[in-house]
Parts: structure tokens; C-alpha cells; sequence
């Protein structure tokens, strides 16, 4: 009996940093860490080498946080070309290895749009990934409705990618213990609630009533929400709500990666909420190594099958590869 081909592994939530972009960012907080500076600065050899010690074939790439959602409107639509373009002649120059989500100069809409769309019909990239709340703006607002209309006419889908949460929240909720653990604002617990919060608020607001084909992405096995989505569909029905049926909203529009969140009780929560379908490799490199990633997706009980459909085969088919 043949034994069955080794599947592709495709990773979806791989950042860098844009030279030109990142020029003047002060490298603070976690970003002290020289070994994550080195990595995200690279598009090379160092990147290729840790890439083929995991058995990765293809990494998407992406620029880190806060990318262009900090900037003023004015900055972000002059920045937001260049940096495309420079990420998408990497991905020229290693096409077998490399893909690219666009970055979005949010804080100008209108651009924000035509720059999607000149980034997936000109430079062939694969989606774009927004991270956080545009200068405190949070991304079900209408006036970022457009880039989701754009979206859907181009068949693509948006990643909705952590950052910091609002000076507000992190002072009321976290400056108690954000001295001695720094990453409770950050990846244990700031960002999912953050992250989580825009999601919701998007099922919320109508956006997908308005575009019924636009199709999100969310990291880090969804954000919690696989594990509440029954519980947030009951509660949102309670006597007194508008009609709105969350969980059809959530499981209908939304992917989920799992980048950095190598659970297999989580992970199996999201297969039986979501759907295999649903769920991409993603590792989210460098702040997590590859290695652990891969290894565990060896190790997770499901059968060879939908591994595969989580290693690459569920994202040749979303993003087209």
C-alpha cells in the first residue's frame, strides 16, 4: 500500500518588518527581545533556513503591529504603497516560498480600499491583515465599510490581527500587574479580548447582512470565541434583543488560524464549533518558533485528512494559492 504524500504546510500568520515603516518605531516592550528584531527585519536566508528546518513550504507574509493603523490618514495612504511593493518584490523574488496580505492604511478608508484592490489585481497578494483599532476607531465603524465591500467584490479575505488595547482598558484593567507580567496586555490576555471584541462587534453591527460573502480571519484558534460562541448566541437571544443569530454570523464568515495556540483541547473545540474547513495552519513567527507548530500538528487526533486540510489544503482554497 502507497504511503500517503506529505501534505504541504502553508503558514499564514508570518510577520516582518517593512524598513521603511519601521524606520523611526521605537524598538520597546517585547520588541527587546534581539532575536524577535532579527527575524522580523529579515526576508532571507535566516527566515528560509528556520522555514525549511520545520518542514514550512510556504509562509504569507505580513507586516508586525501596529503596521499603518497608528498613523495619520495623510501618512498611512502616502507609506502604504511602498510598503506593498516592497513586500510584494520579495515575494517575486521566492514565489514558491512566499506570499503576501497587503497592509492597509485604514485611517483613510477610501485608499484603504483602492489600496487592496491594487494590491490583489496588480502584486497578486492574498488578502490584507489589519491590526487592531485604527487610531481608536473600532473596525465595525461604517466608515471602514468600504474596504469590506472592496473585499468581497474581490473575493479575498481580512485578517483581523491583535494590538494593544485602549490606554483606557489597559489602565483599568491591566496596570496592576503589567510591571511584573508584561504579556498580560499583550498575547495572555489583552490581545484576545481586544481582538475578540472587534470580532463581535462586527457581527453586530450588520456588515455581513450588508456584504454576505465577506470572509474574516482570526488567529490564535479564534480568540476564545469557538469556545463562547453557543454562549453568546444564547445570551444575544435573551427577550428584549434585536433578531440576530451570532452563532450562524460567526460560523459562517469567519476562518481561524492557529497560530500560537497549540492546543488540542482547543483546537478540537474549534473543529466541532467551525467545522475542519475552517481552520488554518498559521504559527506566528517569530514571536512563536516553527518547530513546535509543526510538531504538534503531528500529534493532534484527527486523521490524515483534515490534518491536511489544516496544514494547506483549507488555504490554497481560500486565498487561491
Amino acid at each position: 500500500m502507497a504511503t500517503p504524500a506529505k501534505p504541504r504546510v502553508v503558514a499564514l500568520e508570518e510577520h516582518y518588518f517593512d524598513p521603511i515603516l519601521t524606520r523611526d518605531w521605537p524598538r520597546a516592550g517585547h520588541m527587546r527581545e534581539n532575536a524577535i528584531i532579527e527575524r522580523l527585519d529579515t526576508l532571507g536566508e535566516l527566515r528560509l533556513k528556520e522555514m525549511d528546518e520545520a518542514g514550512i513550504d510556504l509562509q504569507v507574509l505580513s507586516q508586525s503591529a501596529p503596521s499603518l493603523q497608528r498613523l495619520d490618514a495623510e501618512s498611512a495612504a502616502k507609506i502604504a504603497p511602498g510598503v506593498n511593493d516592497r513586500l510584494a518584490e520579495t515575494v517575486k523574488a521566492h514565489p514558491t516560498r512566499y506570499a503576501g496580505f497587503a497592509a492597509l492604511p485604514t485611517p483613510d478608508p477610501k485608499a484603504a480600499a483602492n489600496e487592496l484592490e491594487r494590491c490583489v489585481t496588480k502584486l497578486g497578494f492574498k488578502g490584507a491583515m489589519i491590526h487592531g483599532l485604527a487610531n481608536e476607531v473600532f473596525l465595525d465603524d461604517k466608515r471602514f465599510w468600504p474596504i469590506y465591500e472592496r473585499a468581497q467584490a474581490l473575493d479575498i479575505p481580512i485578517y483581523l490581527h491583535p494590538s494593544v488595547p485602549l490606554p483606557v482598558v489597559m489602565d483599568a484593567y491591566y496596570k496592576d500587574y503589567a510591571k511584573d507580567f508584561p504579556m498580560v496586555v499583550r498575547a495572555a490576555w489583552g490581545y484576545t479580548v481586544e481582538t475578540a471584541t472587534q470580532a463581535i462587534r462586527m457581527v453586530l453591527s450588520g456588515v455581513f447582512d450588508a456584504y454576505p460573502r465577506l470572509k474574516i480571519i482570526l488567529g490564535h484558534l479564534g480568540e476564545t470565541l469557538p469556545f463562547l460562541v453557543w454562549r453568546i448566541d444564547q445570551a444575544l437571544a435573551r427577550p428584549g434583543a434585536k433578531t440576530l443569530s451570532f452563532r450562524e454570523a460567526f460560523c459562517g464568515h469567519f476562518y481561524i488560524t492557529t497560530s500560537g495556540n497549540f492546543s488540542n483541547p482547543a483546537l478540537l473545540c474549534s473543529v466541532m464549533e467551525l467545522g475542519i474547513d475552517r481552520i488554518l495552519f498559521a504559527v506566528d513567527w517569530p514571536f512563536v518558533a516553527n518547530k513546535p507548530a509543526v510538531q504538534w500538528m503531528e500529534t493532534v487526533p484527527l486523521c490524515d485528512e483534515d490534518k491536511a486540510k489544516i496544514l494547506s489544503g483549507n488555504a490554497q482554497r481560500l486565498l487561491r494559492l
